[in-house]
């Protein structure tokens, strides 16, 4: 199966381009080629632009705060485990508490960082950051790999409260969601919203299935249409039945 999410406001749409840019970062900087390392850098630069946000941090301590009190009121629920629940509000707890304790703007000591942001002003640049370029840069990379390693684990170390608050909130949003089979008859889907509220909507298809979801909704109506081609062909829709998973996802 085939999983793709969707999010339906801009509020998530950022906290799932968190994610996406931290997952790969993290992939990057446990490697050891000077290339790869390269790569991590470029990457922290994207994750710096995304989460300096002014009002992010804000938006998700607001966010976790709201969840706690939920989460708080269900401890006498029998149907809930109390471990679980005590794991999740710890989280919930250290997260609030590491963002409260950074002042300023996410990653302010990066943007303070002058041979950064030379490095960041010259990658905006196409082939800008050559070794004749960025000669200190060119050193940089040569150092053995587990010196680079904790040069970018000491720069990504302000965003981790904030990374770790993001986690949580898509962890709830996306257990929030109940999954349905669903049918798209010739490859198109419709369903009226009713009234239904969603944040994010989540589809499974079969990977035996050659064709990619494309989604609109508002507060109608949703619209699924199953394309096949691509690549040197043009999309066009799929004139197969498509059954698939979706879920409604809502905080």
């Amino acid at each position: 199966m085939i999983s793709y999410e969707f999010p339906l406001n801009e509020r998530v749409r950022t906290l799932l381009r968190m994610e996406s840019l931290y997952e790969r970062l993290r992939f990057f900087v446990e490697r050891d080629e000077r290339l790869e390392h390269h790569a991590a850098l470029l990457t922290l630069f994207e994750f710096l632009e995304v989460a300096g946000r002014a009002d992010l941090k804000s938006e998700v301590i607001q966010e976790l705060e709201r969840q706690r009190q939920s989460l708080s009121a269900l401890r006498s629920n029998p149907a809930i485990s109390e471990r679980a629940l005590s794991e999740v509000l710890d989280d919930i707890d250290q997260a609030v508490q590491g963002m409260q304790q950074s002042s300023g703007k996410t990653g302010q000591e990066l943007r303070e960082n002058e041979w950064l942001m030379g490095i960041k002003q010259r990658a905006a640049i196409p082939g800008g950051v050559c070794e004749f370029d960025l000669p200190s840069y060119h050193h940089w990379l040569h150092q053995p790999a587990a010196d680079r390693r904790r040069d970018l684990e000491s720069w990504i170390t302000p965003f981790l409260p904030l990374q770790q608050g993001v986690g949580i909130i898509l962890r709830i949003l996306r257990d929030s969601g109940r999954t349905s089979q669903q049918l798209a008859a010739q490859g198109v889907y419709q369903q009226m919203m009713g009234g239904r509220l969603a944040q994010l909507l989540r589809l499974r298809v079969d990977d035996g299935y050659d064709c990619v979801p494309e989604v609109s909704a508002n507060k109608y109506a949703l619209n699924i249409r199953f394309t096949v081609g691509g690549g040197q062909q043009r999309p066009r829709v799929s004139q197969t039945d498509i059954p698939f998973e979706l879920m409604f996802c809502n905080l």
